[in-house]
């Protein structure tokens, strides 16, 4: 392990947009037709990796929830199209007090959700209120995860500090949002699905919040499975289950522009080799998460592949042992042992033969286009002989680790899963680990276990949310209360990280919070609670007759935009 030198920090223009917006604290939305009317007809059928766990986004942690939520649902704040950048959305404008603690929200005056509720500035405070208000399972990590990243704590722990003070309706349609402190999460966080505003006559006729199970094994209520309400171009309509196909269709009463289709379906497909088959067939129009293998076939059968710019990371997750009801090995809270680990992952060989053509190792966990990315970071670069050194000084050789990996999905970071577990396990087996594979179905069990913090190893990495660095390493590292990281990383406790990661989340102004950043990203690189692996770019895949998907490095893409030729 070495520092690599200091250079220069590099900050995208798409950061510099996106955080002064923020800063400047206003917003101006190009000028929307009257909106209405009807699509231009025609069904699109479009090929998911894996099945959505249910659609409300306030409990969803899952890209192919957030694929059909995203559809359903608008919240104050959206990015630009193929960007990262904040735009209005909901909210036409938005300002910030001199304190930078309360923000005035100017709504549109011309919503309706999808029963027939007005969305207002009640109707924003009362989601406010809802998420701040969630109780017992609601409040669990696994049920709203992101508000627990994004905001803290609950009204029923006040022992958690929450960055949601207050709201208020001013007026029927201006709501002011107060936060507990300035930080640079707010108001980018409002774009985020989790955060889409939802019908509250629907939420209350349907108990949304009452959730069933435990905090391993969620279920849903009916608002979340068969009566999701949002504003957006799209209504629900149907979820087969049982064929793995979900059904929205064009909100005929939407504000904005009409939809292009008249319905989409969402049909699970898990294997991508069968996703590929179904396009050439013709049986769906679309899918995502393309194998680089097909890149070339696919364009030469006349289909159109749409690469996504690269804002991921892909890690393996090492437990703290920290979390109760939980049987973590504690030969990884030495850091030889977990330094160990780091030396042993063949970075070179997973980018070269399982990633995307573009795919970088990582030596952080924030990809290099964010604010913040620091080459002054303590890397690991592939060395077996270092691993088993390490483990012997530790007393550690041969160590058995229960190592997690996801069945039946492919991600942005993560084509293909078991072949990912193939290479680092041989990886660590080599430089002197015993490996025990436990692999589990993606959705919900192998979801539920990792963040529970239930393997000693997993794979599992991140799409960003929007252009900040807090999103990336404050999401994963930052103090989830009592002085913990979260489950999914089993607890780990290093202060210097956490007071590292509130000094630049809490910094006004831009430059300085780079650097604050490039010093938590570098506490975090000598802490080691996980490694991170590669960040990768991915792609969309269309039929030759669609037209109008603009992919998003968020994986964020609006459907409504969408046409079918003839």
């Amino acid at each position: 392990m070495h520092r690599r030198p200091t250079r220069v920090l590099a900050v995208s223009a798409a950061t510099l947009t996106a955080l002064s917006m923020a800063a400047c604290a206003s917003s101006d939305r190009e000028e929307t037709s009257a909106g209405g009317g009807e699509s231009s007809g025609g069904t699109f059928v479009f090929g998911a990796a894996g099945d959505p766990t249910m659609f409300d986004p306030a409990f969803a942690t899952d890209g192919e929830s957030f694929r059909v939520t995203r559809q359903i649902y608008e919240g104050l704040l959206t990015n630009e199209e193929g960007s990262a950048d904040l735009a209005p959305s909901l909210a036409e404008s938005y300002e910030a007090s001199e304190d930078g603690l309360t923000y005035t929200f100017d709504l549109r005056d011309d919503v309706t959700f999808h029963d027939g509720t007005p969305f207002n500035a009640e109707a924003v405070c009362f989601n406010f209120e809802r998420w701040y208000n969630f109780e017992g399972l609601a409040a669990s990590p696994a049920a709203s995860e992101y508000y627990q990243n994004n905001f803290g704590g609950f009204a029923s722990t006040p022992d958690v500090p929450s960055l949601y003070a207050g709201c208020e309706a001013t007026d029927e349609f201006t709501a002011e949002v107060q936060i507990s402190q300035v930080t640079s999460r707010f108001p980018a966080v409002l774009a985020l699905p989790s955060f889409a505003m939802q019908s509250p006559e629907a939420l209350e006729q349907y108990d949304a919040d009452e959730l069933g199970g435990n905090g391993d094994a969620l279920t849903y209520t009916e608002y979340a499975l068969e009566h999701p309400t949002g504003t957006g171009p799209f209504r629900f309509d149907s979820w087969d289950q049982g064929n793995g196909e979900v059904t929205i269709v064009a909100n005929e009463d939407y504000w904005g522009d009409a939809p292009g289709v008249s319905e989409i379906v969402f049909r699970s497909i898990a294997d991508g080799n069968t996703r590929r088959q179904e396009l050439q067939a013709g049986s769906i129009d679309g899918y995502d998460l393309v194998a680089p293998a097909d890149y070339q076939t696919l364009e030469d059968g006349g289909f159109q592949v749409l690469p996504r710019d690269p804002f991921n990371v892909l890690y393996l997750g090492m437990n703290g042992g920290n979390v109760e009801g939980t049987n973590a090995n504690p030969a990884l809270q030495d850091i030889r042992v977990r330094q160990a680990i780091a030396h042993a992952i063949d970075r070179e060989t997973i980018v070269n033969s399982l990633l995307p053509e573009g795919a970088e190792e990582a030596i952080e966990f924030v990809p290099p286009a964010v604010d913040g990315w620091t080459e002054d970071v303590t890397t690991y670069d592939y060395d077996p002989d270092l691993s088993r050194q390490l483990l012997t000084e530790a007393g550690a050789l041969n160590t058995t680790l229960r190592f997690y990996y996801p069945t039946d999905v492919s991600r942005p970071y993560l084509p293909d899963p078991a072949a990912m577990f193939e290479v680092i396990s041989q990886n660590l087996t080599d430089a002197g680990f015993t490996i025990e594979p436990v692999s589990l179905p993606w959705n919900p069990d192998y979801l539920d276990a990792v963040s529970a913090g239930q393997a000693d190893l997993h794979l599992l990495g991140w799409t960003g949310d929007y252009n900040d660095a807090y999103n990336f390493i404050g999401t994963f590292f930052a103090d989830a209360g009592g002085g913990q990281m979260k489950a999914e990383f089993g607890g780990w406790s290093d202060q210097a990280v956490f007071d590292a990661l509130a000094a630049g989340d809490g910094e006004a102004d831009i430059d300085a919070r780079g650097e604050l950043y490039a010093e938590a990203n570098a506490a975090i690189m000598d802490f080691l609670p996980a490694v991170p692996v590669s960040h990768s770019p991915n792609a969309l895949v269309v039929a030759d007759d669609v037209d109008g998907l603009v992919p998003s490095p968020l994986s964020a893409e609006d459907f409504s935009t969408v046409t079918i030729g003839n």
